[in-house]
């Protein structure tokens, strides 16, 4: 294909990528406050967490657990914002398909299947660092809402906490791909099993970090259930490269090589010299031009 037909072919891919998640979107609109093949409204799953805090921190002014609207049209634009995520989400097969359709043709068989389990590894991933920080919004609000001595309620407005949530789904859902990432990243070659050991204790810090950063609750529950599973995938990334690494050692021993005694910090040599140029051939048909003539 030319630059032109691969430029058609993306226009083509990211057109249906939008139509999917513009229908996504509509129905992601409708069922934040409808009721959808039985399940309960969009509304009600996300004002949930806010809701299991005690009546009496929270705001109840019809005596319904609900949240404030402080703006003219706050409330479509949240529905709205919801709308796309959900429908993103939903409909994610179809626009991922479609990013999958446009590279495949590019990869070669070996990379197509690990591919695939990398794409259907990592949506799992993210789903459950989702679901994890869904059942720890709860706690995290009732954390900080336990300060001020009953001097206070909470009574957050609608924008304020959607965004929490949503961004808290949102940090979990990347934060679970990191292990993930050092399993490829040794797949690759790029880092081994013996350096990532050699590492642990700082690539713990750095996930407890992490955790602190990506955490928008500032609260020590958020914080200790991300950290503490950053901290189980990655044991289980590390097991998963050392039975990887033995697995390559065994086959170069096969082959009749040892990497133990190889330095894979060393340069390797280089002849930096000019090689010398083989003219004789030249030379003779310059001779045999020159008889012509």
């Amino acid at each position: 294909m030319t630059l032109i037909d691969h430029l058609y072919e993306l226009r083509y891919r990211l057109g249906w990528a939008a139509f999917g998640i513009l229908v996504g979107a509509i129905f992601g609109f409708i069922w934040f406050s409808n009721h959808v093949f039985g399940l309960p409204t969009l509304s009600d799953i996300l004002i949930r967490p806010y809701c299991q805090l005690p009546a009496s921190v929270r705001f109840s002014p019809n005596g319904e657990c609900q949240l404030l609207q402080t703006k003219a049209f706050e409330v479509f634009m949240l529905q709205l914002k919801v709308g796309i995520a959900v429908g993103a989400l939903l409909f994610s097969p179809l626009w991922l398909y479609q990013l999958w359709a446009f590279i495949t043709p590019g990869l070669h068989a070996n990379e197509r299947k690990f591919a695939r389990t990398f794409v259907t590894i990592a949506s799992l991933l993210f789903v459950f660092g989702a679901v994890l920080a869904y059942f720890v919004v709860p706690e995290g609000l009732g954390f900080m809402t336990s300060f001020g001595g009953g001097a206070f309620f909470t009574a957050l407005t609608g924008g304020e906490y959607i965004n929490f949530v949503l961004l808290m789904l949102l940090m979990f859902g990347i934060s679970f791909e990191m292990p993930l990432v050092l399993v490829m990243l040794n797949r690759a070659g790029v880092v081994s099993y013996v350096k990532l050991k050699s590492w642990w204790r700082g690539i713990v810090f750095g996930l407890f970090v992490l955790a602190a950063i990506a955490t928008p609750g500032q609260d020590p529950f958020s914080m200790l259930a991300l950290a503490g599973c950053l901290v189980i995938l990655f044991l289980v990334a590390m097991v998963i490269c050392r039975a990887h690494d033995r697995s390559k050692a065994k086959k170069l021993a096969a082959q009749g090589m040892n990497m133990d005694d190889v330095d894979l910090d060393e340069a390797s040599k280089v002849d930096y010299r000019a090689s010398s140029l083989d003219t004789s051939a030249s030379e003779s048909r310059v001779g045999s031009a020159d008889d012509a003539t």
